[in-house]
């Protein structure tokens, strides 16, 4: 297929799928964890386990593409079968609603679109042209934050007429993991590169021989941790009663979803055209100021202008991470290497989500959340900081095969 061609055609299934991202997105962000607090009053650990679901399939990442890679499978088509088997595992807590049915088939579906992301920013890797990469992703990514608006309004009304009305929001979930895999299946792709050794982690050895790679990834740990600690907080801090607000799932769903996500789109297109054009770190150390600003602000918020404008600020720098996330290893990553480089980044994002969300549900029962927000915001300065030696490689694009290298440990 002409390269033109295989753009077109993964450009238009990838608009189609963003709806279903889009859906799913609000399942991670909102309904999930609102549907843990108003029906089933669960406990932190709890919680902190149905806030971490997506963490689970990005910690699952570099063992995802080691199996991918030697089973020979077009990338795209295993990234379906994962969202397939993450469909099926929510629709079964729509059919069982109890608590631990719930927590664990959120926690599969969930790990399920985490893990398929390393496998579809290597599609992009090859099939979006380099010069317009940010670009295509952004536009899709527009689709993606309509439809997260669309369903947090459509999902937020659901569940404040009647919280019994959660399963058939799973079901819903369902049907948009199910969708998801239809569209991966009919995007063309090919098998990964094969690479050296048998360690099924052996990607981790980019940290080691890479030291640009290697100080980006301390850096996002920081302020990604900082980030994810505080994600899950938010809906808790508008519903449960502790914190005095105890607003409606719809309200909730606005200032969480409906708001961040206008911000979102708004900024998406620009975000986008700055990752293809300006200096990576300088887009980076934009980015988590703001960060910083929309997280401390919110839970120093009680007004519901205070909230809107936090959620607002919030969203803007949202719309910048998106990109700079999915797409940042495309910058420095050999070209048959970005499922690997990603699978390392989405690994350690995993680490993080896997442990920030509880241990933000942990912190905040000790001291107060705006507390919890300060530390995050000196988290994220503390990442702003690593940054900034790096700027002055930040607008080159490094496209040197790296040389290869034995499996991690295989020398211990």
């Amino acid at each position: 297929m002409a390269t033109g061609d295989r753009t077109a055609q993964t450009y238009r299934y990838e608009c189609y799928r963003s709806v279903a991202s889009g859906i799913l997105e609000t399942a991670n962000t909102t309904f999930l964890l609102i549907i843990a607090v108003r029906w089933f009053q669960a406990g932190a650990l709890a919680k902190g386990c149905v806030a971490a679901g997506l963490g689970v399939g990005y910690l699952a990442t570099p063992l995802v593409v080691a199996l991918v890679e030697s089973a020979r499978m077009p990338v795209a088509r295993a990234a379906g079968y994962l969202a397939a088997g993450g469909g099926l595992a929510i629709l079964v807590a729509a059919f069982l609603p109890w608590e631990s049915v719930f927590v664990v088939t959120t926690i599969l579906a969930m790990a399920a679109t985490g893990a398929i992301i390393p496998l579809v920013t290597q599609i992009y890797q090859d099939n979006y042209p380099d010069s317009s990469r940010g670009s295509f992703f952004a536009r899709t990514f527009m689709i993606r934050i309509v439809s997260a608006a669309a369903f947090s309004f459509g999902g937020g009304a659901l569940l404040s007429a009647d919280i019994g009305h959660f399963q058939l929001m799973l079901a819903f979930f369902a049907a948009a993991l199910g969708f998801s895999a239809w569209c991966l299946w009919r995007i063309p792709s090919a098998p990964l590169h094969l690479s050296e050794g048998g360690h099924p982690f052996r990607a981790l050895r980019f940290v080691r021989d890479d030291r640009m790679f290697r100080t980006t990834l301390i850096s996002w740990m920081l302020m990604g941790f900082a980030n994810l600690m505080m994600l899950p907080l938010r809906v808790e801090y508008l519903a449960n009663p502790r914190y005095h607000l105890q607003l409606a799932p719809d309200v909730i769903a606005l200032l969480t979803g409906i708001v961040p996500n206008i911000s979102r789109l708004v900024l998406s297109p620009v975000w986008g055209w700055l990752f293809d054009r300006a200096n990576f770190f300088v887009v980076r150390i934009c980015l988590n100021v703001g960060f910083a600003l929309g997280i401390t602000s919110f839970f120093m918020s009680d007004s519901m202008t205070g909230l809107v404008l936090s959620a607002i600020v919030y969203g803007l720098s949202v719309a910048g991470g998106d990109v700079a996330w999915g797409l940042w290893v495309t910058k420095i990553a050999p070209p048959e290497r970005v499922a690997d480089y990603m699978s390392v980044h989405t690994f350690f994002t995993g680490v993080r989500a896997m442990i920030a969300p509880i241990i933000g549900f942990a912190v905040v029962a000790r001291w107060s959340i705006a507390a919890t927000g300060w530390l995050s915001a000196l988290m994220i300065l503390g990442a702003t900081v690593l940054l900034l030696p790096e700027i002055k490689h930040g607008g080159l694009v490094r496209k040197v095969v790296a040389p290869a290298q034995p499996p991690m440990g295989a020398d211990d």
